[in-house]
């Protein structure tokens, strides 16, 4: 199965892991300024060293489709749940939005993404 041209999706995904980067230590920082800096570790970290062979370029450790479907699931989430917690309403409407919008573009590549691995 050849990998389907995601660079529509991309641009959203990405809009949405910068709303997480930004927003889930921000909220975490009122408690600990540890857990706001294990969060970023997580959230940028984890996806840096591990995805499917394919999906990037440079893969550092190989890891199932699956395992990156959830990586991007562990953003979209903590970028919504995030924005709801910090964040006004009409702010956290729009990530809502974003990350709705995200989920609906993702799906050719998840499919192949399962499909590979």
């Amino acid at each position: 199965m050849e990998r389907p041209d995601d660079r529509r999706a991309s641009v959203l995904r990405f809009a949405t892991e910068l709303v997480a980067w930004i927003a889930t230590p921000w909220a975490l920082a009122s408690y600990s300024w540890l857990l706001a800096v294990g969060s970023l570790v997580v959230l940028i970290g984890l996806p840096t060293v591990f995805s499917t062979p394919g999906d990037k370029a440079n893969v550092i450790v190989p890891v199932p489709g699956a395992v990156t479907i959830l990586l991007v699931l562990l953003q979209l989430a903590s970028a919504v749940v995030s924005a709801w917690w910090i964040w006004p309403v009409w702010a956290a409407v729009l990530v809502s939005l974003l990350a709705a919008a995200t989920l609906i573009t993702e799906r050719p590549r998840w499919r192949w993404l399962l499909a590979s691995g």
